[in-house]
């Protein structure tokens, strides 16, 4: 009886040990099902430039269609710039006005033409004088020095007029081609000024680029953005994808296009094809680890579903089964 106790007690402990390692161990999975996870391309969207985030359209979760206005950013920088380009091509524009009219307003070319009758009717009397006096000189009644005196003034009093005339025509001609070609030019260069600012504020209203929705934010009104950081994730249907790990050994069975079954918990039956499948083994992801899978190198591999209508939650865990191709009959 003695010899037999260590006996008993060995197959006791045997069958305590496997039937720890029942409960431990669970059995292996088909070959023919992968786990996975569905997996999503967020577009992530921010501002082109830094400013503080002045109103939000959308919180996280909500629908959004192609074209809807998710947030707008301040802009009183910009608007102070488009004030102070506004002013400069009016200015730029009342300078070509100036410039393509009359260098005299027409009270000062009326001045002008009365300076010229007033040089008009001097040279009469110069004129005049010097005619008497060329009179007089031959009869004795009139020297040479009177002569010469009547002469001077008759001939300053041409000048006059002459210098008065060219003043008023002058004063009607406009300024200088060059001078309004520039004009023209600065006038181009403050409207080009004006609709660059305009872009700009235009820019920090930022759109939808695509059917989404709204996954996460990441500012509220108020805070400061920094250009290109973004403010929220938008996640466009087409976007999702079946993430799954195949062992090295049921790699070959895939290829870029292949069918494959989707199944989840309460999930109806999904379809979907391959298009991507990595050229580099890694370790299991944490995500799905077991037992079995614990320190397995493996292959992943991405899959889109037919219907990219099918709205899985993120991270949704998944089972993944190769359709076999059909054999032409």
């Amino acid at each position: 009886m003695k010899n037999r106790l260590p006996i008993v007690l060995a197959l006791v402990a045997l069958v305590i040990l496997g039937w720890a390692a029942s409960k431990v161990f669970a059995p292996a999975p088909p070959q023919d099902l992968f786990t996975g996870y569905v997996e999503g391309d967020l577009v992530q969207v921010g501002p082109i430039e830094g400013e503080r985030l002045k109103a939000l359209n959308f919180e996280p979760g909500a629908q959004v269609t192609k074209g809807a206005a998710l947030f707008t950013m301040a802009t009183p920088v910009l608007d102070q710039q488009r004030v102070e380009a506004k002013a400069r091509l009016d200015q730029a524009e009342a300078n070509l006005n100036n410039l393509q009219a009359a260098l005299q307003r027409p009270e000062q070319i009326a001045v002008l033409r009365a300076a010229v009758e007033r040089a008009k009717a001097a040279l009469v009397l110069s004129q005049t004088e010097f005619d008497r006096q060329q009179y007089l000189l031959p009869r004795g009644a009139a020297t040479v020095a009177a002569r010469d005196q009547a002469k001077f003034a008759l001939d300053r009093d041409k000048a006059s007029l002459a210098e008065a005339e060219r003043q008023v025509e002058a004063g009607l001609i406009p300024s200088r081609s060059q001078e309004i070609h520039a004009a023209e030019a600065e006038i181009n260069q403050a409207r080009a000024q004006m609709e660059q600012i305009d872009v700009r504020i235009a820019r920090q209203t930022v759109y939808a680029p695509a059917d989404s929705i709204v996954q996460d934010v990441y500012f509220w009104p108020g805070e400061i953005v920094a250009a290109g950081q973004p403010i929220l994730a938008l996640l466009p249907p087409e976007n999702r994808k079946i993430r799954f790990y195949v062992p090295e050994p049921q790699l070959a069975r895939f290829t870029l296009g292949a069918k494959i079954a989707v199944a989840c918990d309460n999930c109806p039956a999904l379809d979907g094809r391959v298009i991507f499948i990595s050229q580099q083994a890694e370790f299991t992801p944490p995500v799905i680890f077991s037992l079995q899978e614990r320190g397995k190198l493996v292959f992943r591999i991405d899959a889109r579903l037919d219907n990219p209508a099918t709205l899985l939650p993120l991270g949704l865990p998944l089972t993944v089964r190769l359709v076999p191709p059909e054999t032409p009959k």
